[in-house]
Protein backbone atom coordinates (compact mmCIF):
# COMPACT_ATOMS: atom_id res chain seq x y z
CA UNK A 1 0.00 0.00 0.00
CA UNK A 2 1.87 3.07 -1.02
CA UNK A 3 0.41 6.37 0.44
CA UNK A 4 0.57 10.19 1.47
CA UNK A 5 0.62 9.03 5.02
CA UNK A 6 -0.87 12.84 5.89
CA UNK A 7 -4.64 13.83 7.14
CA UNK A 8 -6.03 13.70 3.46
CA UNK A 9 -8.53 11.80 2.63
CA UNK A 10 -6.26 9.55 0.13
CA UNK A 11 -4.32 8.29 3.20
CA UNK A 12 -6.86 7.94 5.12
CA UNK A 13 -8.74 5.62 3.00
CA UNK A 14 -5.27 3.82 2.26
CA UNK A 15 -4.08 3.00 6.08
CA UNK A 16 -8.36 2.01 6.63
CA UNK A 17 -7.90 -0.39 3.32
CA UNK A 18 -5.02 -1.76 4.46
CA UNK A 19 -6.09 -2.32 8.06
CA UNK A 20 -9.27 -4.12 7.01
CA UNK A 21 -7.21 -6.32 4.88
CA UNK A 22 -5.09 -6.75 7.85
CA UNK A 23 -7.77 -8.01 9.73
CA UNK A 24 -8.86 -10.68 6.86
CA UNK A 25 -5.65 -12.21 7.63
CA UNK A 26 -3.71 -11.06 4.61
CA UNK A 27 -0.10 -9.15 4.99
CA UNK A 28 0.12 -5.72 4.60
CA UNK A 29 3.08 -3.77 3.49
CA UNK A 30 2.98 0.78 4.06
CA UNK A 31 5.55 2.04 2.06
CA UNK A 32 6.00 6.09 2.31
CA UNK A 33 7.74 8.73 4.10
CA UNK A 34 5.82 8.80 7.29
CA UNK A 35 3.96 6.84 9.54
CA UNK A 36 -0.14 7.18 7.96
CA UNK A 37 -1.44 8.94 10.81
CA UNK A 38 -4.27 6.53 10.90
CA UNK A 39 -2.21 3.42 11.00
CA UNK A 40 -1.79 3.56 14.83
CA UNK A 41 -0.08 0.96 16.77
CA UNK A 42 1.00 -2.31 16.91
CA UNK A 43 -1.20 -4.55 14.83
CA UNK A 44 -0.94 -8.11 13.04
CA UNK A 45 -0.03 -8.69 9.48
CA UNK A 46 0.55 -4.64 9.06
CA UNK A 47 4.28 -3.58 8.24
CA UNK A 48 5.78 0.14 7.88
CA UNK A 49 8.34 0.72 5.79
CA UNK A 50 10.09 4.46 5.39
CA UNK A 51 11.25 5.96 2.70
CA UNK A 52 14.18 8.07 3.80
CA UNK A 53 15.21 10.70 1.44
CA UNK A 54 18.82 11.96 1.53
CA UNK A 55 20.21 15.22 1.11
CA UNK A 56 22.81 15.88 -1.59
CA UNK A 57 24.53 19.49 -2.88
CA UNK A 58 23.44 18.50 -6.03
CA UNK A 59 19.57 18.10 -5.75
CA UNK A 60 17.43 21.50 -5.58
CA UNK A 61 14.93 19.26 -4.57
CA UNK A 62 15.14 15.55 -3.10
CA UNK A 63 14.48 13.16 -5.80
CA UNK A 64 11.50 11.28 -3.95
CA UNK A 65 10.25 9.48 -6.57
CA UNK A 66 13.56 7.66 -7.12
CA UNK A 67 14.11 6.75 -3.91
CA UNK A 68 10.21 5.97 -3.50
CA UNK A 69 10.91 3.22 -6.94
CA UNK A 70 14.03 1.74 -5.01
CA UNK A 71 12.27 1.20 -2.04
CA UNK A 72 9.13 -0.58 -3.50
CA UNK A 73 12.15 -2.85 -5.49
CA UNK A 74 13.50 -3.61 -2.00
CA UNK A 75 10.59 -4.07 -0.47
CA UNK A 76 8.82 -6.50 -3.07
CA UNK A 77 11.82 -8.58 -2.95
CA UNK A 78 12.27 -8.93 0.88
CA UNK A 79 8.94 -9.57 1.43
CA UNK A 80 7.48 -11.00 -1.64
CA UNK A 81 5.11 -8.68 -2.15
CA UNK A 82 2.18 -10.59 -4.78
CA UNK A 83 1.17 -6.48 -6.08
CA UNK A 84 0.88 -2.83 -5.02
CA UNK A 85 -1.79 -0.78 -4.55
CA UNK A 86 -0.87 3.04 -5.09
CA UNK A 87 -2.95 5.55 -4.06
CA UNK A 88 -2.34 8.78 -6.65
CA UNK A 89 -0.96 8.67 -9.93
CA UNK A 90 2.31 10.81 -9.45
CA UNK A 91 4.76 10.39 -8.09
CA UNK A 92 2.84 6.79 -6.53
CA UNK A 93 1.95 5.07 -10.06
CA UNK A 94 4.87 6.62 -11.75
CA UNK A 95 6.91 5.25 -9.16
CA UNK A 96 5.67 1.95 -8.97
CA UNK A 97 5.79 1.73 -13.13
CA UNK A 98 9.61 2.03 -12.55
CA UNK A 99 9.61 -0.56 -9.70
CA UNK A 100 7.93 -3.14 -12.14
CA UNK A 101 10.00 -2.55 -14.85
CA UNK A 102 12.97 -2.77 -12.69
CA UNK A 103 11.72 -6.66 -11.20
CA UNK A 104 10.41 -7.47 -14.53
CA UNK A 105 14.54 -7.54 -15.54
CA UNK A 106 14.18 -10.56 -13.20
CA UNK A 107 11.36 -12.50 -14.53
CA UNK A 108 9.30 -11.07 -11.88
CA UNK A 109 5.78 -10.15 -12.50
CA UNK A 110 4.38 -7.33 -10.14
CA UNK A 111 0.82 -5.71 -10.60
CA UNK A 112 -0.08 -2.35 -10.14
CA UNK A 113 -3.39 -0.78 -8.88
CA UNK A 114 -3.69 2.79 -9.35
CA UNK A 115 -6.67 4.51 -6.53
CA UNK A 116 -7.08 8.10 -8.31
CA UNK A 117 -8.20 10.20 -5.17
CA UNK A 118 -8.61 13.67 -7.06
CA UNK A 119 -6.01 16.14 -6.50
CA UNK A 120 -3.30 14.45 -9.02
CA UNK A 121 -5.91 14.59 -11.72
CA UNK A 122 -7.85 17.99 -11.03
CA UNK A 123 -5.25 20.14 -10.07
CA UNK A 124 -1.94 18.35 -11.83
CA UNK A 125 -4.13 17.95 -14.44
CA UNK A 126 -4.65 21.05 -15.15
CA UNK A 127 -0.90 21.65 -15.44
CA UNK A 128 0.46 20.42 -18.90
CA UNK A 129 3.56 19.87 -17.77
CA UNK A 130 2.42 16.65 -15.97
CA UNK A 131 -0.08 15.62 -18.30
CA UNK A 132 2.20 13.14 -20.22
CA UNK A 133 3.54 11.12 -17.05
CA UNK A 134 0.01 10.92 -15.55
CA UNK A 135 -1.29 9.65 -18.30
CA UNK A 136 1.55 7.62 -19.01
CA UNK A 137 1.24 6.11 -15.75
CA UNK A 138 -2.38 5.29 -15.46
CA UNK A 139 -2.11 3.78 -19.10
CA UNK A 140 0.71 1.49 -17.62
CA UNK A 141 -0.90 0.29 -14.52
CA UNK A 142 -3.07 -3.60 -14.39
CA UNK A 143 -6.31 -1.86 -12.94
CA UNK A 144 -7.23 1.80 -12.46
CA UNK A 145 -10.24 2.89 -9.47
CA UNK A 146 -11.21 6.02 -9.68
CA UNK A 147 -13.55 7.20 -5.85
CA UNK A 148 -16.45 9.11 -7.85
CA UNK A 149 -17.96 8.77 -11.01
CA UNK A 150 -17.15 12.65 -11.69
CA UNK A 151 -13.52 11.44 -11.14
CA UNK A 152 -13.39 9.29 -13.60
CA UNK A 153 -15.11 11.53 -15.92
CA UNK A 154 -12.61 14.45 -15.49
CA UNK A 155 -9.81 11.60 -15.69
CA UNK A 156 -11.01 10.31 -19.20
CA UNK A 157 -11.79 14.69 -20.10
CA UNK A 158 -8.26 15.65 -19.14
CA UNK A 159 -5.86 13.09 -20.13
CA UNK A 160 -5.24 10.53 -23.17
CA UNK A 161 -6.83 7.05 -21.16
CA UNK A 162 -7.20 3.81 -22.64
CA UNK A 163 -7.27 1.93 -19.34
CA UNK A 164 -10.86 1.09 -18.10
CA UNK A 165 -11.06 2.72 -15.09
CA UNK A 166 -13.99 1.40 -12.19
CA UNK A 167 -15.58 3.55 -10.12
CA UNK A 168 -14.95 2.46 -6.30
CA UNK A 169 -16.39 4.75 -3.70
CA UNK A 170 -14.70 5.72 -0.38
CA UNK A 171 -15.78 4.50 2.59
CA UNK A 172 -16.52 4.50 6.25
CA UNK A 173 -15.71 1.73 8.79
CA UNK A 174 -18.35 1.43 10.96
CA UNK A 175 -16.90 0.61 14.25
CA UNK A 176 -14.90 3.88 14.27
CA UNK A 177 -18.58 5.14 15.09
CA UNK A 178 -19.95 3.00 17.34
CA UNK A 179 -20.01 4.13 20.73
CA UNK A 180 -18.38 7.30 19.71
CA UNK A 181 -18.20 9.91 22.42
CA UNK A 182 -17.24 13.57 21.58
CA UNK A 183 -15.73 16.29 24.11
CA UNK A 184 -18.23 18.30 26.11
CA UNK A 185 -20.22 20.74 24.14
CA UNK A 186 -20.80 22.96 26.88
CA UNK A 187 -16.49 24.19 26.08
CA UNK A 188 -18.27 26.28 23.02
CA UNK A 189 -21.69 26.58 23.28
CA UNK A 190 -24.03 27.72 25.51
CA UNK A 191 -27.20 26.23 26.41
CA UNK A 192 -29.88 26.99 23.29
CA UNK A 193 -26.61 27.20 20.95
CA UNK A 194 -26.13 25.83 17.80
CA UNK A 195 -22.27 24.00 17.06
CA UNK A 196 -21.47 23.80 13.23
CA UNK A 197 -17.97 22.29 11.92
CA UNK A 198 -15.34 22.37 8.87
CA UNK A 199 -12.58 20.27 8.75
CA UNK A 200 -10.55 20.35 5.59
CA UNK A 201 -6.27 20.98 4.69
CA UNK A 202 -7.21 24.90 4.23
CA UNK A 203 -6.07 24.88 0.37
CA UNK A 204 -7.84 27.68 -2.01
CA UNK A 205 -9.77 25.11 -3.16
CA UNK A 206 -11.93 24.39 0.10
CA UNK A 207 -12.97 28.32 0.19
CA UNK A 208 -12.83 28.67 4.47
CA UNK A 209 -13.88 31.89 3.62
CA UNK A 210 -17.04 30.49 2.46
CA UNK A 211 -17.10 28.47 5.72
CA UNK A 212 -16.95 31.99 7.60
CA UNK A 213 -19.49 33.92 5.18
CA UNK A 214 -21.75 31.49 5.71
CA UNK A 215 -21.54 30.88 9.21
CA UNK A 216 -21.75 35.00 9.81
CA UNK A 217 -24.91 34.76 7.80
CA UNK A 218 -26.67 32.16 9.86
CA UNK A 219 -25.39 34.01 13.01
CA UNK A 220 -27.36 36.69 12.74
CA UNK A 221 -30.21 34.62 12.71
CA UNK A 222 -29.64 32.02 15.25
CA UNK A 223 -27.25 31.88 17.55
CA UNK A 224 -23.98 29.21 17.16
CA UNK A 225 -20.80 28.65 17.33
CA UNK A 226 -18.40 27.00 14.81
CA UNK A 227 -15.50 24.82 15.11
CA UNK A 228 -12.80 24.91 12.22
CA UNK A 229 -10.22 21.93 12.35
CA UNK A 230 -7.41 21.43 9.92
CA UNK A 231 -4.79 23.80 8.94
CA UNK A 232 -3.43 25.40 5.74
CA UNK A 233 -2.56 28.00 3.78
CA UNK A 234 -5.77 29.68 3.78
CA UNK A 235 -6.23 29.76 7.37
CA UNK A 236 -4.60 33.47 8.64
CA UNK A 237 -7.19 34.51 5.78
CA UNK A 238 -10.19 32.29 7.19
CA UNK A 239 -9.28 34.38 10.58
CA UNK A 240 -9.29 37.80 8.97
CA UNK A 241 -11.65 37.11 7.57
CA UNK A 242 -13.86 36.10 10.66
CA UNK A 243 -12.56 39.62 11.91
CA UNK A 244 -13.62 41.45 9.84
CA UNK A 245 -16.98 40.24 10.24
CA UNK A 246 -17.55 40.16 13.67
CA UNK A 247 -18.29 36.82 14.56
CA UNK A 248 -13.88 35.85 15.55
CA UNK A 249 -15.47 35.09 18.94
CA UNK A 250 -17.72 32.41 18.31
CA UNK A 251 -15.43 30.37 16.01
CA UNK A 252 -12.64 27.92 17.12
CA UNK A 253 -9.40 27.06 14.88
CA UNK A 254 -8.55 24.44 16.50
CA UNK A 255 -5.46 22.93 13.71
CA UNK A 256 -5.24 19.33 13.40
CA UNK A 257 -6.66 16.98 15.34
CA UNK A 258 -5.46 13.57 14.93
CA UNK A 259 -9.56 12.32 15.74
CA UNK A 260 -11.57 15.11 13.78
CA UNK A 261 -14.62 12.56 14.77
CA UNK A 262 -14.40 13.18 17.97
CA UNK A 263 -15.05 16.80 17.05
CA UNK A 264 -17.68 15.72 14.78
CA UNK A 265 -19.64 13.95 17.52
CA UNK A 266 -20.80 16.84 19.13
CA UNK A 267 -21.35 19.18 15.77
CA UNK A 268 -24.85 19.63 14.58
CA UNK A 269 -23.99 20.51 11.23
CA UNK A 270 -21.16 20.24 8.88
CA UNK A 271 -20.00 22.84 6.32
CA UNK A 272 -18.29 21.76 3.08
CA UNK A 273 -18.06 24.92 -0.01
CA UNK A 274 -15.24 23.11 -1.83
CA UNK A 275 -14.85 24.59 -5.13
CA UNK A 276 -13.85 20.96 -6.36
CA UNK A 277 -13.97 17.55 -4.55
CA UNK A 278 -13.57 14.26 -6.10
CA UNK A 279 -15.79 12.43 -3.60
CA UNK A 280 -15.62 14.38 -0.23
CA UNK A 281 -14.76 11.55 2.77
CA UNK A 282 -15.16 14.35 5.43
CA UNK A 283 -18.63 14.61 4.53
CA UNK A 284 -19.34 11.04 4.41
CA UNK A 285 -17.68 10.98 8.75
CA UNK A 286 -19.88 13.80 9.54
CA UNK A 287 -23.11 12.25 8.30
CA UNK A 288 -21.69 8.35 9.63
CA UNK A 289 -21.57 10.85 13.10
CA UNK A 290 -25.16 11.92 12.37
CA UNK A 291 -23.97 15.20 11.25
CA UNK A 292 -26.42 16.67 8.35
CA UNK A 293 -24.08 18.77 5.50
CA UNK A 294 -24.71 21.49 3.17
CA UNK A 295 -22.13 21.28 0.47
CA UNK A 296 -21.26 22.35 -2.57
CA UNK A 297 -22.42 20.87 -6.17
CA UNK A 298 -18.94 20.27 -6.77
CA UNK A 299 -17.44 17.11 -8.29
CA UNK A 300 -18.26 14.05 -5.90
CA UNK A 301 -20.41 15.61 -3.63
CA UNK A 302 -23.85 14.80 -4.89
CA UNK A 303 -23.04 11.30 -5.20
CA UNK A 304 -22.57 10.96 -1.47
CA UNK A 305 -25.20 13.77 -0.39
CA UNK A 306 -28.90 13.53 -1.26
CA UNK A 307 -30.26 16.65 -1.45
CA UNK A 308 -32.78 17.25 0.61
CA UNK A 309 -32.39 13.42 2.30
CA UNK A 310 -28.63 13.73 3.90
CA UNK A 311 -28.01 17.30 3.53
CA UNK A 312 -28.49 20.27 1.37
CA UNK A 313 -26.46 21.31 -1.75
CA UNK A 314 -25.74 24.90 -3.25
CA UNK A 315 -23.88 26.35 -6.15
CA UNK A 316 -20.00 26.97 -5.63
CA UNK A 317 -19.37 30.23 -3.65
CA UNK A 318 -23.54 30.96 -2.87
CA UNK A 319 -22.77 31.42 0.86
CA UNK A 320 -26.59 32.75 1.02
CA UNK A 321 -28.29 29.97 0.00
CA UNK A 322 -25.76 27.97 1.93
CA UNK A 323 -26.30 29.51 4.93
CA UNK A 324 -30.87 29.37 4.08
CA UNK A 325 -29.86 25.52 4.18
CA UNK A 326 -27.76 25.58 6.81
CA UNK A 327 -31.06 27.16 9.18
CA UNK A 328 -33.48 24.86 7.52
CA UNK A 329 -31.74 21.56 8.91
CA UNK A 330 -30.89 23.12 12.19
CA UNK A 331 -34.72 23.95 12.77
CA UNK A 332 -35.66 21.77 15.44
CA UNK A 333 -38.45 20.23 13.35
CA UNK A 334 -36.23 18.99 10.57
CA UNK A 335 -32.80 18.43 12.66
CA UNK A 336 -33.36 14.66 14.35
CA UNK A 337 -34.93 13.63 10.90
CA UNK A 338 -32.38 14.84 9.17
CA UNK A 339 -29.61 13.23 11.72
CA UNK A 340 -31.13 9.52 11.14
CA UNK A 341 -31.13 9.83 7.07
CA UNK A 342 -27.31 11.05 7.33
CA UNK A 343 -26.42 7.63 9.74
CA UNK A 344 -28.40 5.75 6.93
CA UNK A 345 -26.93 6.99 3.95
CA UNK A 346 -23.23 6.92 4.95
CA UNK A 347 -23.94 2.70 5.90
CA UNK A 348 -24.47 2.61 2.34
CA UNK A 349 -20.47 3.06 2.02
CA UNK A 350 -19.59 0.97 4.83
CA UNK A 351 -16.30 -0.76 4.33
CA UNK A 352 -18.09 -4.14 4.30
CA UNK A 353 -19.63 -3.28 1.06
CA UNK A 354 -16.14 -1.55 -0.80
CA UNK A 355 -13.62 -3.86 0.42
CA UNK A 356 -15.20 -6.88 -1.95
CA UNK A 357 -14.46 -5.03 -4.70
CA UNK A 358 -11.14 -4.52 -4.16
CA UNK A 359 -10.46 -8.10 -3.52
CA UNK A 360 -12.04 -8.49 -6.58
CA UNK A 361 -9.60 -6.16 -8.69
CA UNK A 362 -7.14 -7.60 -7.08
CA UNK A 363 -7.94 -11.04 -7.99
CA UNK A 364 -8.33 -9.82 -11.56
CA UNK A 365 -4.59 -8.51 -11.37
CA UNK A 366 -3.01 -11.22 -10.02
CA UNK A 367 -1.89 -14.67 -11.95
CA UNK A 368 -3.99 -17.72 -11.33
CA UNK A 369 -1.16 -18.91 -9.53
CA UNK A 370 -1.16 -16.65 -6.73
CA UNK A 371 -5.04 -16.11 -5.94
CA UNK A 372 -6.17 -18.01 -3.06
Amino acid sequence: MVCYPTFGGSGVVATELGKALAQQGHEVHFITYDQPVRLGSFRPNVFYHEVRIAQYPLFDYPPYELVLASKMVEVVRQQNLDLLHVHYAIPHASSAYMAKRILAEEGRHLPVVTTLHGTDITLLGKDPGFEPVISFAINQSDAVTAVSTSLRSDTYKLFGINKDIEVVPNFICPAHFQGLKGQDRAQFIAPGEQLLCHISNFRPVKRVNDVIATFARLSERIPAKLLMIGDGPDRSAAERTARELGVAEQVFFLGKLKNPLEALAITDLFLLPSESESFGLAALEAMACGVPVVATEAGGLPEVIRHGVSGMLAPVGDVTMMAEHAEFLLDPAHHEKFRGQAKDRAATFAIDRVLPEYLRIYNQVLSPETVD
